[in-house]
C-alpha cells in the first residue's frame, strides 16, 4: 500500500509539473488538440498509479513525450497560416448583419438551439440582442452587442420554427396553432419552407429570418391576456 502512495505521488507531481508548464490556457480554454492531450495524460497516469507490475518509468515517459508533442502542437500553431486552421480550426461567424447564419451553425454540427444556449450563458436572450457572433476555434461564443438592443429581456423567447419545422409544443404554449403560425410565414415572406428561424417573447415580438433574407423583426397576434 504504501507503494501505490508513493508511486500516486509520483505521478500527481509528475502531472502539476507538465500541466503548469503546458501554460493556463490548458486548464480553462483548451484548442481541440489541447483538450485530446489532456485526455490521454489522464488515462496514462491512471495504469501505473492503479498497476503496481507496471515500472513507474513507462508512465513518467509517457506523460513528458505527450507534453513534448503539446508543445511541437503549440509552437506550429502559433506559427498562423494553414497549419493552424488544420489543427486549431479557425471561427466562425454564426450572426451577422443579416441575421443567424444557418450554413457556419452546420459547419460546426451545431444547430440554432445550440447557439440560443451559448448567448443564454452571457445574459442575451433574443436573437437580435446581437449585431455579430463567433465562434472561436476553442468553442466558446464571442458576441457583439446590438447598438439598438430591446433592453432587458422580460420575457424568453419561444423556438417556433426551426429551418421550415414547426414546434407543436411552443406554439401550443403561446395558445396558438400551426395554421395560424404558416399563415403569418406566407403573409409576412415566403412561407413555412423558407423560414429558417422564427421566435416569439410574450409579447408577441417576432425574431423571423427566411432562406438568404436579412432577418425582420414583427409583431405576433398573441391572445389576451396571454403572456410567459
Amino acid at each position: 500500500m504504501l507503494v501505490t502512495f508513493f508511486r500516486t505521488l509520483i505521478i500527481f507531481i509528475t502531472l502539476v509539473v507538465v500541466m503548469r508548464l503546458m501554460g493556463k490556457r490548458q486548464i480553462g480554454e483548451m484548442q481541440p488538440f489541447e483538450f485530446i492531450v489532456t485526455l490521454i495524460i489522464a488515462d496514462l497516469a491512471c495504469i501505473p498509479m492503479a498497476d503496481v507490475s507496471i515500472p513507474l518509468i513507462y508512465g513518467v515517459v509517457s506523460i513528458l513525450a505527450l507534453f513534448i508533442l503539446h508543445q511541437l502542437l503549440s509552437l506550429i500553431e502559433m506559427s498562423g497560416g494553414l497549419l493552424k486552421r488544420i489543427i486549431s480550426g479557425k471561427p466562425s461567424l454564426v450572426i451577422n448583419s443579416d441575421g443567424v447564419d444557418m450554413i457556419e451553425l452546420k459547419r460546426n454540427n451545431m444547430g440554432v438551439d445550440d447557439l440560443i444556449e451559448s448567448m443564454r450563458a452571457l445574459g442575451y436572450y433574443s436573437l437580435d440582442d446581437l449585431s455579430y457572433a463567433i465562434f472561436e476555434s476553442n468553442g466558446k461564443l464571442s458576441p457583439l452587442e446590438n447598438p439598438n438592443r430591446n433592453g432587458v429581456c422580460k420575457s424568453v423567447p419561444l423556438m417556433i420554427v426551426n429551418e421550415g419545422k414547426i414546434n407543436v409544443k411552443n406554439v401550443e404554449l403561446m395558445h396558438s396553432d400551426t395554421e395560424t403560425v404558416k399563415k403569418f410565414t406566407a403573409k409576412n415572406g415566403n412561407g413555412i419552407k423558407n423560414t429558417e428561424i422564427m421566435t416569439v417573447d410574450g409579447n408577441g415580438r417576432v425574431y423571423i429570418k427566411y432562406k438568404k433574407e436579412k432577418y425582420k423583426i414583427l409583431s405576433f397576434p398573441l391572445s389576451e391576456g396571454i403572456k410567459w
